[in-house]
């Protein structure tokens, strides 16, 4: 008993068994003192007596009390607990020889330097040989240590159930080992589709940048802000853009001394409709800022050709990246007055070659080699905007495609405005984009024609068209 003491457990809980050959090794009470002094949880058992035998180090750290001073003691009347509480707390522990499976419970024991500490208490009976209770093991910790755990448990399932917002676990090789529900949603796949594959398979565009994070976060720990990411989800209805607000947070185990890199987790929201207000916000006051500044600029402009120019100028920043002003050869054609085909000739053009201010060509000029069908000249049929794209072709078809048109051969997106001045349609201006830069939308031809309405005007005032 006196070498069992001093380890912490005795062989009080069953029959003594015959010593065994084999390799030399620590023997079966040397291996269980081990055992039970590495738990991290405190551990301590009673014969069916009720006499302390086994104590771990983690008991001792929590109430105090050493292996030696608390085993053979006969319950924890008198040291462990308030006398007022001894019976109640022996009553419960000891029921469990009786009960099935565990029982769990919570009382105040007390410290050696006479403290309380509140603990949560799993018992268990321990069998003998025949099968018959023989004794109770009790596992017991701080509850607010309980509590944390309990928190941290529920903390992790309300996040991978009912989170509103995309949380998925990403492993040490950046593909994902637990997705939630939100973030299934926000991929367009099943939770389960998703473990284990590459984040390439899962995003058209974005994926680089968002492994260059995940990669960081692993090396270097979480960010200190959030990141906002667009990527490109490949969904069955096709590539859908979209701006993610990330935050990343590196996961370590806590059972090795140094840290282990589990993986990441990575959180996000889905903010384009915010990101996408927020930029048509900015694109609008600085178009707004443009209008303004060429109407400013061109107010100190004696000649209005010049003026209108100007006005060409200040449209193409951040907007196209050539433009063009055509008018209707023989004077302004007023509403369904024309007669015969429409001829356009060009008035002003910004430079080829190193950028610079648009050029007028002059008044006079042969009309420009338009086919039939030509935006330009839907654009005065209609008195309306037209846009146009080449779309998905090789190189060397959207040069020809742009040449035939009469335009610069890096053209691939077209935007004609009509040029309206006192009821009458004086000519068009064309916008045109090149393969660096998306199609022109509803936006802008809403802008393009603020711009076609201020050069109508200076045209108009310049006696360019004739009357």
């Amino acid at each position: 008993m006196s070498a069992s003491r001093r380890s912490g457990t005795t062989d009080e809980l069953g029959p003594d068994e015959p010593e065994r050959a084999g390799p030399v090794g620590p023997d079966g009470s040397d291996l269980l003192a081990a055992l039970l002094d590495g738990m991290d949880a405190a551990l301590c058992a009673f014969d069916a007596g009720g006499v302390v035998t086994h104590w771990n180090r983690e008991a001792e750290r929590i109430l105090g009390w050493t292996a030696a001073e608390a085993v053979g003691r006969h319950g924890f009347a008198g040291w462990a607990v308030r006398p007022a509480d001894a019976e109640e707390v022996e009553r419960r522990l000891m029921s469990a020889m009786e009960a099935p499976g565990r029982q769990v419970h919570e009382f105040a024991l007390l410290t050696k330097d006479g403290g309380r500490v509140l603990v949560r208490t799993q018992s268990a009976a321990v069998r003998g040989p025949d099968g018959k209770p023989a004794g109770v093991y009790c596992a017991f910790s701080e509850v607010h240590t309980q509590i944390d755990l309990e928190r941290s448990i529920a903390l992790s399932e309300a996040l991978f159930e009912d989170a509103s917002w995309g949380v998925v676990l990403v492993d040490a090789d950046l593909r994902p080992a637990v997705v939630n529900a939100h973030a299934a949603r926000a991929l367009g796949i099943g939770r389960t589709s998703a473990l284990g594959r590459p984040l390439g398979e899962l995003l058209a565009q974005g994926v680089e940048e968002l492994e260059s994070a995940l990669t960081h976060v692993l090396a270097e720990g979480a960010p200190p802000a959030p990141a906002e990411i667009w990527v490109s989800v490949r969904t069955p209805d096709g590539d859908q853009r979209r701006c993610w607000r990330c935050g990343f947070v590196r996961l370590a185990s806590p059972l090795a001394e140094e840290p282990v890199p589990l993986g990441v987790a990575w959180l996000f929201q889905d903010v384009t409709e915010g990101k996408q207000g927020e930029q048509e916000a900015a694109l609008l006051r600085f178009r707004t800022n443009q209008l303004h500044r060429a109407a400013r600029a061109a107010a100190e402009c004696e000649d209005p050709g010049e003026a209108a120019t100007v006005h060409l100028d200040f449209a193409l920043a951040g907007f196209a990246d050539h433009a063009l002003i055509d008018r209707v050869a023989g004077g302004a054609v007023a509403d369904g007055a024309a007669e015969g085909p429409v001829r356009l000739v060009r008035v002003a053009t910004t430079p080829s070659g190193a950028p610079g201010p648009s050029l007028l060509t002059g008044q006079a000029g042969l009309p420009v080699r338009y086919g039939q069908g030509h935006p330009a000249l839907q654009c005065v049929e209609r008195a309306g905007s037209v846009r146009v794209s080449v779309g998905a072709v090789p190189a060397e078809q959207a040069r020809e495609w742009a040449l035939a048109r009469q335009w610069p051969g890096d053209a691939v997106h077209a935007l004609c405005a009509v040029l309206r001045s006192r009821g009458r349609t004086l000519g068009v201006v064309t916008f045109l984009r090149g393969s660096g830069r998306s199609q022109f939308e509803r936006a802008d031809a809403v802008y393009a024609e603020d711009v076609a309405v201020r050069i109508a005007a200076a045209l108009d005032l310049a006696g360019v068209v004739g009357r």
